[in-house]
């Protein structure tokens, strides 16, 4: 397996390796041209389900943030009277029969680490499905849903979109600008042209709309302890700074922001962790990501912490936002 370095140099760098996968991504970028086509064009079915769908996704493999922003349209539409479900691929998971229900105490092995995290923080049903359709189904007939939130569906266009929402990373961007596997792209940036809102995490360019990332205090892994420390107690001092995310920089910019000392360890985006991970015999803390604290929790592990994140999102996005949901109830 190619290491999250290697392909951060070859994506964002510009690597010699990168040109040489040229016409592999000119290949890539020609069949999902012509299946969203298929699709558009009726070849291959889009299946409609009874209640809006809001499809959240990126052009870029990779985090680019946007489980934080499925967690704040959550809270943001239950808060004006709506019962969103929400959908996922369950990346990571070891389930073999679909559709799976996700729960708060679901094992995350089994089922991914962003579906159980987005279970916890938002109460809301969840389903997982190869076939986001599918899921979306399951959670339409087993709950009052009265609207879909799919993450990480823009390429998949069999389940019917409402309002597509996309996602960049506004540091890094769209990297060397070329598909898979020559750069990051799953689909051309052209692909933005089509959707209703495109946010920038952490930087918003033109016609795109802020998203910050706030700091919560640090939750212990262990969930026998219910202890909280602020981040600034960590000021000064060094820890193992643990992140098996698609942008671990993200994660260590926070950390590095509060002026704290770094020993990194990258692993690859949904790694499943084992105890011996995370035994480094020097005595320092370790801090992680919310997502890969969800798989660690039954590890006897001390000074083991997790760094909750929430989205902030811009006024203007909450406006637009608000006058597309308007929308979507009158039809």
């Amino acid at each position: 397996m190619l290491s999250p370095l290697f392909i951060e140099r070859l994506w964002y760098g510009n690597h010699a390796l990168s040109w040489l996968l040229l016409p592999l991504s000119w290949l890539y970028a020609g069949f999902a041209l012509l299946r969203r086509m298929a699709y558009s064009v009726g070849v291959m079915p889009v299946q409609r389900v009874t209640v809006p769908v809001i499809v959240v996704g990126n052009v870029t493999a990779g985090g680019t943030g946007k489980t934080p922003l499925i967690i704040w349209l959550a809270e943001f539409l239950q808060g004006r009277g709506f019962h969103p479900g929400i959908v996922s691929r369950g990346y990571g998971g070891t389930a073999k029969h679909w559709p799976q229900q996700v729960r708060p105490d679901t094992n995350p092995l089994t089922v991914g680490d962003e579906p159980v995290l987005i279970s916890r923080r938002t109460g809301c049903p969840v389903a997982i499905a190869p076939n986001r359709y599918t899921a979306a189904r399951e959670i339409i007939e087993h709950t009052d849903c009265d609207l879909i939130l799919c993450d990480d569906g823009l390429q998949h266009h069999e389940l019917n979109r409402d309002l597509e929402i996309a996602v960049i990373d506004g540091y890094r961007q769209f990297g060397n600008g070329r598909c898979l596997p020559a750069g990051p792209l799953r689909e051309p940036v052209s692909r933005l042209r089509s959707v209703d809102m495109v946010v920038g995490n952490g930087r918003a360019g033109k016609n795109q709309y802020l998203m910050e990332y706030l700091a919560l205090p640090l939750g212990a892994v262990n969930p026998q302890n219910h202890e909280r420390r602020q981040l600034e107690d960590f000021t000064g001092k060094t820890v193992h700074a643990v992140a098996g995310i698609g942008n671990p920089q993200s994660f260590f910019s926070v950390l590095r922001g509060k002026g704290i000392n770094m020993i990194k360890h990258v692993f690859p985006d949904h790694y499943h962790f084992r105890p011996e991970d995370l035994e480094f015999a020097d005595g320092l803390p370790v801090v992680m990501t919310e997502k890969d604290a969800v798989k660690c929790e039954g590890f006897a592990l001390p000074d083991l912490w997790y760094l909750p994140i929430q989205a902030k999102m811009s006024n203007a996005f909450e406006h637009r936002l608000s006058i597309l949901i308007q929308e979507l109830k009158r039809g």
